[in-house]
């Protein structure tokens, strides 16, 4: 059985939420942390989660809401950040990719979504793109814990994140053409790992080109047990492991 940690399970994208659960059975995937990206989603997901046994949630603002959110959109992350299913602050962190100007701005965000995960002990998602140095230096400012979404870096810095208490999130990213990442897998041990799949987007090999839903995590599993020899209850019981080491879940 297998967690997807990171998916964006709305109904902008999505006709038909029991069918996505009727995949997700055929492929042995039995729950979700959906991510929310600011205020509208956010309350999406606050509904979602009372509703479906199966989900859980994840609520933040992401970087690349920095000029649209307000002060009163992290009070309401606040006052619902206590409810039992919420089990992290995400989707936060930084993106200089399309936004360097704003930096400044996305720092200050940032650190105040850092600053609530430690006054509520509640572990962070973190989005980082373009912006490692800074992710870094801003995580060691607090007593933290969680997951880098999406990581596609280098065994250092995966090191660096592992030493400051995170898990490596890994997607269809690592089945991607020309991409490396099973290499770095394979030095920091899955161990360190959670299976997401940033559903509707990045769907793996060979269904790019699709919408993307939870049910590839077993398409992501299946690639890295040929490539480490490994089987896939092996990855099931590492994963889940994992997963309960940083989640109340």
């Amino acid at each position: 059985m297998f967690t997807d940690t990171h998916c964006h399970i709305f109904d902008e994208y999505y006709d038909n939420i029991d069918e996505i659960k009727e995949l997700m059975d055929k492929n042995n995937v039995y729950r979700v942390i959906n991510n929310g990206t600011e205020k509208k989603s956010n309350q999406e997901i606050l509904k979602k989660i009372q509703k479906y046994e199966w989900m859980y949630g994840a609520i933040g603002i992401h970087p690349e809401e920095v000029n649209n959110y307000s002060e009163e959109d992290l009070v309401e992350l606040e006052n619902n950040i206590n409810n039992k299913k919420v089990v992290a602050i995400g989707e936060i962190g930084l993106d200089y990719h399309y936004d360097k100007e704003s930096k400044d701005k996305q720092i200050e965000l940032f650190e105040k979504q850092l600053k609530l995960a430690e006054k509520y002990n509640k572990p962070v998602i973190i989005h980082s793109r373009e912006a490692t140095l800074d992710t870094i230096e801003c995580i060691k400012k607090y007593d933290v814990k969680g997951v880098i979404h999406c990581f596609n870096g280098s065994y250092e810095t995966a090191c660096i994140y592992i030493k400051l208490g995170f898990l490596i999130g890994i997607n269809g990213v690592i089945t991607f053409k020309n991409c490396n990442l099973i290499e770095t897998l394979k030095k920091i041990g899955l161990d360190n790992v959670v299976l997401e799949t940033d559903s509707p987007y990045l769907t793996p090999v060979p269904y790019r080109g699709h919408k993307n839903d939870p049910s590839h995590i077993l398409d992501i599993v299946n690639f890295i047990a040929s490539k480490m020899d490994i089987s896939n209850s092996e990855i099931s019981i590492i994963t889940e492991n994992n997963i309960k080491r940083v989640f109340d879940i």
